[in-house]
């Protein structure tokens, strides 16, 4: 149960935010972004 609530959470998240870039530049660099900022926080 727990499983299948946080699969649909992350999904929901990504489809979210794949349709939040609008260009696959634009998606790039959040993927950059986003992989910055979990270097820095470890």
């Amino acid at each position: 149960m727990t499983k299948k609530l946080l699969l649909a959470i992350v999904t929901t998240g990504l489809i979210l935010g794949a349709t939040a870039c609008n260009t696959v530049r634009g998606m790039g660099q959040d993927l950059e972004s986003a992989a910055n900022a979990v270097d820095k926080a470890t």
